[in-house]
């Protein structure tokens, strides 16, 4: 069987100097630290961290590639393959399943035709499992692409944030 092999990621000039910015509030012993700030810079850019991309990091931090990817793959904030334009994660932290966070997440899975963590076939969206997102008393709780915190989710607001995503991006 012949294996693919990836080419080594190359960063830009310009994302050598956000990871410059980053790197330098640290003390030189400690650029690891940076190693978060610096796994968000490549995934605003490139949408997700490829194992490559990890290695790449590694290599500028001055770190085993195995100390990145421990961080890449503890977070879920991470991306490690390809997700959709909107990446939709549901909380499933027990505080939320007594308030239907899992319902929640099995009405998402019927309405988009996916399973928990799949991508819809139109790449729009990634269905995600979370774990305790921090408003327990909100729930169900979902946040939308890592930024957009979601409260009191029930069958109707959830069927209303997908197909307004879905209408914004001309695929209603």
């Amino acid at each position: 069987m012949n294996a693919a092999v990836s080419a080594p990621v190359q960063f830009s000039a310009a994302t050598i100097a956000r990871f410059d910015r980053e790197v330098a509030k640290y003390p030189p012993e400690q650029r690891i630290s940076a190693v978060m700030a610096c796994l968000s810079i490549i995934q605003q850019e490139q949408g997700w961290v490829s194992t490559e991309a990890e290695a790449a990091l590694a290599a500028y931090i001055g770190v085993e590639p195995i100390a990145v990817h421990e961080v890449t793959t503890f977070y879920n904030m991470y991306n490690q393959r390809p997700v959709g334009k909107f990446k939709l994660n549901v909380c499933t932290n027990l505080p939320c399943q007594l308030r239907d966070g899992q319902k929640a997440l099995h009405h998402l899975e019927h309405k988009l035709g996916i399973a928990m963590g799949e991508t819809t076939p139109d790449g729009l969206f990634t269905l995600q499992q979370s774990e305790c997102l921090g408003a327990c008393a909100d729930a169900p709780v979902m946040l939308v692409n890592d930024r957009h915190m979601c409260s009191f989710m029930s069958h109707d607001k959830l069927d209303q944030l997908v197909d307004g995503l879905r209408a914004a991006e001309g695929k209603a």
